[in-house]
């Protein structure tokens, strides 16, 4: 058991954790989750004594056995496979004082344990931990120094798993992972028998492997039951009560204030009246859950183009002429695509991105695009590689030179950057604010088309939630490099496979291809002729355009229910008189109010059938 007790941590003259409390059961599954900077590491940190905390404790058993990632990779010219077995450090010293032990008795004790710990099966666990992260048998023999650093914290994840701790700690474990890791990581969680802590935006994650949600806001920690999904829904429960006692308490106080204003002067009621005022003056508010800061992505839309975009013929592309990555690329891209890439890390996604970004020349075949094509391409390193000395107003009054300043705060503006947070340095914003920077700046022209490889990984799960969002409405095309099935499954009406040096529509949906790599409902015999697909294809033209106009309803049709419930929230709010109303919102009468939350509850109710229809629609036609 892990107990947590009146913990409280405060850095640079900020609380972080205030008196935060919690107990964590044996083999329990929680996943920690919080917005960006809520203080989620922190609390990490402080269970494995890296942080001393001011105030609290946290207990658990003396033996267990704690694993956590150190922040560094590892390096080196030792092989991953050599690091992941060195990681288990009893097995590897018990091995290397059997082979010089000459005691007889101590070498029986030596083999005894050796057994019990499995130590005779740990070349083969180690294999099967690296394949599933995606390595090879050729690159579990290459020296470490040889990797990214992506791929090397992919070891250290490696060794941490098979170290096998009681009490395993993870910290964003799928930012370096693609799809397949991500998916082979969760079956590996879903059967480990320790504790596990998982720091984790990634809703598919929390709803498939987690059993308990800690939710940390405001310095303080609550359990929650369940995964995501169920962590909303208490959530949602949990504010509509509280929304509910506030309006009574509301309408009670306003009751008390005026019976005291028009019976203090009474000699015949003052009595009655002072009583009343003691009341109000002891009754304790109900205290409105905190609302976390609004997060803004508007993409500007771009003029019109004629489709298509672009059109790669028979396309080769690569890093040098003499040996292409892909080759054979046959793609078209229109205005209103929206296309999710699949395939492992390696297999050359970023470099079909690239090319179609204009960074890549195809080396062979013909590659077309139209001449006022304005393309933004986000990836990772823009992220870091923001000057840390500058702000967002000059960074992005530099990136769009004769432009007016009202011009380049709007700009900022769609993005959440108004007022003093545009003239914050860089290095004082959260990582979600800088990849949100990022995105203004690469947008700052009305692109035609978006390239966005990986964009959530510095996103907690409601600003991802913004950014599907912002990119459903956007009038664009976008490409799509993603682990996250959440927002693949929202955003993206197609899919192309990078593998085997070429690029191809994928024929199925998305759960067909999570279904292959999980090895599930796949048809006997023939089951590779289709390509990586285990999907049942769909041929002809006509086909594909039927499961794209499918797909398309499906998506529209639950965009619309997002917003729908968005906007119910937001009149629930303003009903409550919780926060800061919306703009168009403010100032209306409860009546008003009222007859605006009729329409749009039959507006949510008609856009849940179209969605559910569309659905099913769907299901019919890939099954």
């Amino acid at each position: 058991m892990l107990t947590i007790q009146g913990l409280t941590v405060r850095l640079g003259g900020r609380t972080i954790l205030d008196r935060a409390s919690a107990t964590i059961q044996p083999g329990s599954k929680v996943g920690l989750i919080g917005r960006n900077g809520a203080g989620k590491s922190t609390l990490m940190k402080a269970i494995i004594g890296e942080l001393e905390p001011d105030e609290g404790s946290i207990d658990m058993p003396k033996r267990m056995r704690l694993g956590y990632i150190a922040q560094s990779a590892p390096a080196g010219s030792a092989t991953p496979f050599e690091t992941v077995l060195a990681a288990d450090t009893e097995r590897a010293a018990l091995m290397a004082e059997a082979e010089t032990c000459e005691d007889p008795d101590r070498l029986g004790a030596l083999y005894d344990r050796l057994i019990a710990i499995d130590a005779y099966t740990a070349d083969a666990r180690a294999a099967r931990i690296l394949i599933g992260l995606g390595f090879d048998e050729a690159m579990q023999a290459m020296p470490l120094d040889s990797f990214s650093g992506g791929w090397k914290m992919r070891v250290a994840l490696a060794s941490l798993l098979f170290s096998a701790p009681d009490l395993l700690l993870l910290d964003e474990p799928s930012n370096h992972l693609d799809l397949e890791a991500t998916l082979w990581l969760e079956s590996f969680l879903q059967s480990y028998p320790g504790t596990i802590v998982v720091i984790s935006h990634e809703r598919d994650l929390l709803n498939n492997v987690v059993d308990t949600i800690l939710h940390l806001q405001g310095g303080k920690i609550a359990l929650y039951a369940g995964g995501y999904d169920a962590f909303e829904r208490q959530r949602a429960e949990r504010a509509a009560q509280i929304a509910a006692a506030r309006a009574a308490q509301d309408a009670q106080r306003k009751k008390l204030a005026d019976y005291v204003a028009r019976n203090s002067a009474r000699a015949s009621t003052a009595k009655q009246a002072q009583s009343r005022a003691k009341m109000l003056a002891k009754m304790q508010p109900v205290t409105a859950m905190m609302e976390d800061p609004t997060l803004s992505f508007g993409f500007p839309d771009p003029e019109e183009l004629r489709p298509p975009l672009i059109t790669l013929d028979l396309a080769a592309t690569g890093y040098s002429a003499e040996k292409p990555i892909l080759r054979r690329l046959n793609l078209r891209i229109d205005p209103d695509d929206r296309i999710a890439m699949l395939g492992r890390n390696g297999n050359g996604k970023t470099t079909l991105a690239r090319l179609l970004a204009g960074q890549l020349a195809a080396s062979e075949g013909g590659m077309t695009a139209s001449g006022k094509l304005k393309i933004g391409y986000f990836t990772q390193y823009q992220v870091e590689e923001l000057p840390a000395d500058s702000t967002p107003l000059e960074l992005m009054t530099r990136a769009m030179p004769g432009k007016t300043p009202a011009a380049v705060r709007a700009q900022l503006g769609r993005f959440g950057f108004s007022g003093p947070r545009a003239e914050s340095q860089t290095a004082t914003l959260s990582g979600g604010e800088r990849a949100r920077l990022a995105l203004a700046l690469v947008t700052r022209d009305a692109p035609h088309m978006l390239i966005l490889d990986e964009p959530t990984n510095h996103l907690d799960v409601d600003a991802r939630e913004a950014l599907v969002q912002a990119l459903n409405d956007y009038a664009g095309a976008v490409i799509l490099i993603s682990h996250d099935r959440h927002m693949v499954e929202l955003t993206a009406d197609r899919l192309v496979l990078v593998d085997g040096g070429t690029a191809k529509d994928y024929p199925g949906s998305i759960e067909d291809y999570i279904d292959f790599v999980l090895g599930r409902n796949q048809p006997k015999g023939d089951a590779g002729k289709n390509g990586a697909s285990g999907a049942k294809p769909k041929g002809g033209a006509k086909n594909r355009e039927e499961m794209k106009a499918l797909q398309k309803a499906v998506s529209e049709a639950e965009s619309a229910v997002g917003k729908a419930e968005a906007r119910l929230a937001a009149i629930d709010a303003a009903l409550a008189g919780s926060g800061k109303p919306a703009a168009d919102l403010a100032g209306l009468s409860m009546a008003e109010l009222g007859r605006q939350r009729r329409e749009v509850a039959e507006q949510l109710a008609a856009a849940e059938a179209r969605w559910i229809e569309a659905g099913e629609a769907l299901d019919v036609f890939l099954n």
